[in-house]
């Protein structure tokens, strides 16, 4: 993915859910997101500006995960950098958190972090460095093997987002728009443990509020990732971008039980022609 001696060797973010989440072996893992992809209808049309994804093991969330990243694969050679926010699930913050690491690895290799965008965002005063908030992270890493399967070099923003605004988020979405080399993730699941049919019936609320580009209307259990989904949608409705759902599922259609399900969607977010 990058030239490692390029890179401190202690300024590397080790992967921690590798064998939990996802296979740690790299010719499983890569196989494993190939086939994924396999089964999706090829993306039709110019790739979107932004997605949101789910951050579950893959054996659950992977085919969802898997019909949002396809969207990508035209702009595969394009892509030069891909800014991801994820919620923190285990170090409570205020705002958005970077970090000092130069790199972050998979099994798949390493990842550089683009250290002079990450330096021009903490210029904002909503964004931090805090490396505790990325020490053992899920919801970025598991994006990272469907990125390294799809685009070629790539440089990644990654941030940890906690207790922050619709408009502290779309700061900094503004700040890193640039051109067409940019895209951003959003790493989020949806409804939490609810039964298979009520979780249906919110997840169905949300993505129309997601279409709709209604930050106010994804509610606290609407989506763990609720804080940059908001954000995103801030910036997607000031840009001129229209929100598309390509999946919506649960865990119980993926090989769960059905009695208290996890929700996951795949959505675009699209330049108006």
């Amino acid at each position: 993915m990058a030239n490692s001696l390029t890179i401190d060797p202690g300024k590397v973010r080790p992967p921690f859910v590798a064998g939990r989440f996802y296979p740690a072996d790299p010719v499983a893992l890569r196989k494993l997101i190939t086939d994924l992809l396999a089964d999706v209808p090829p993306a039709t049309g110019p790739a979107p500006k932004a997605l949101i994804a789910p951050h579950a093991g893959y054996l659950y969330s992977g085919p969802i995960a898997a019909s949002a990243y396809a969207q990508l694969i035209p702009a595969r050679d394009q892509i030069k950098r891909i800014v991801l926010f994820g919620p923190s699930h285990y170090v409570a913050l205020d705002g958005l958190a970077t970090t000092s690491a130069e790199a972050f690895a998979t099994p798949l290799g390493i990842v550089p972090v683009d250290v002079e965008a990450v330096r021009e965002i903490r210029l904002l005063p909503q964004v931090r460095e805090l490396d505790a908030a990325h020490a053992q992270e899920h919801s970025l890493e598991v994006q990272l093997p469907f990125l390294q399967c799809i685009l070629g070099d790539f440089t990644l923003v990654p941030l940890a987002v906690g207790d922050a605004t619709p408009e502290e988020i779309s700061q900094v979405l503004d700040a890193l728009w640039d051109g067409p080399e940019t895209r951003f993730v959003v790493s989020s699941d949806l409804s939490h443990y609810q039964d298979s049919q009520t979780a249906q019936r919110l997840d169905r609320a949300t993505a129309k509020a997601i279409e709709a580009l209604k930050p106010a209307a994804i509610g606290e259990e609407r989506a763990c990732g609720r804080m940059p989904i908001r954000g995103l949608l801030q910036s997607a409705r000031r840009h001129g971008l229209r929100a598309r759902t390509i999946d919506l599922r649960n865990s119980g259609d993926t090989g769960g039980p059905h009695d208290r399900v996890v929700g996951y969607g795949a959505f675009v977010f699209e330049e108006v022609p």
